[in-house]
């Protein structure tokens, strides 16, 4: 499933990549998001919405804040959203090196520029897609890589996804998620899971991760420390 979103000040131009991309996405597994008519509402937005769009096309060239900016401040907060820069000046120079741009277009984009684009970003969410884990709620389809995930929690039906910028509640059960990342995460408690690369100490009864201790339960006690061990120590637990 590829998510794609649309910036741009320009009801024209966004229309016409949109058309553009309709022609040459798979049916039933791309799918146009958003669109959004200023870069101020689409890094507001993505703020808010971790992991749910793979591809924001980006117009340099918009009122008030202009794509670089909105690629400055997208990146505070998001270091792995592909982003593709558009422009309607094909001798306009800009560095996009800094803010990790994936590519650039010209308006109006070739069928093929497009189509090799989307390949490209086809195959990188494909290899990817073994570093994130995927939530599903009620308000949509989010990603997260693995390496940004502290620990997941767990209360009754519910569990919650923390990372350093907040957390992301879901139903699931701890059980079924640990099946799934171990042994890239290590069950601590009967309601946590942890990544062992966040682990900043590692107490006789508790781990402390961002300033948050989390308590560690005499069931798993022994082969946690030694795997949370071994990882704080740079050992691979693969």
């Amino acid at each position: 499933m590829l998510r794609i979103a649309i910036c741009d000040d320009e009801m024209e131009a966004r229309d016409a990549l949109r058309i553009q991309l309709e022609k040459l996405m798979i049916e039933d597994a791309e799918e146009i998001i958003y669109e959004f008519s200023s870069g101020t509402s689409a890094a507001s937005w993505l703020s808010k919405h971790p992991g749910e769009i793979d591809l924001l096309f980006l117009d340099v060239e918009m009122k008030g804040l202009n794509g670089m900016e909105t690629a400055e401040k997208i990146r505070t907060f998001d270091e792995h959203l592909n982003i593709v820069f558009v422009t309607g000046y094909s001798d306009y120079v800009f560095d996009g090196y800094h803010v990790g741009a994936l590519d650039y277009l010209i308006k109006p984009a070739t069928e093929e520029k497009l189509r090799q684009l989307l390949g490209r970003v086809r195959t990188k969410t494909a290899r990817e897609e073994a570093l994130t884990y995927t939530v599903k709620t009620m308000e949509g389809t989010w990603r997260f890589p693995l390496s940004d995930i502290l620990y997941f929690y767990s209360d009754k039906r519910k569990v919650s996804l923390v990372t350093s910028r907040g957390q992301y509640a879901f139903y699931a059960r701890l059980d079924e998620i640990e099946a799934q990342l171990s042994p890239r995460f290590i069950r601590i408690h009967q309601r946590y899971l942890i990544n062992p690369a966040h682990v900043d100490y590692l107490g006789s009864d508790s781990v402390t991760m961002h300033g948050q201790t989390l308590p560690c339960s005499r069931k798993y006690r022994e082969t946690a420390s030694h795997k949370i061990a071994r990882s704080m120590m740079g050992g691979s637990l693969i």
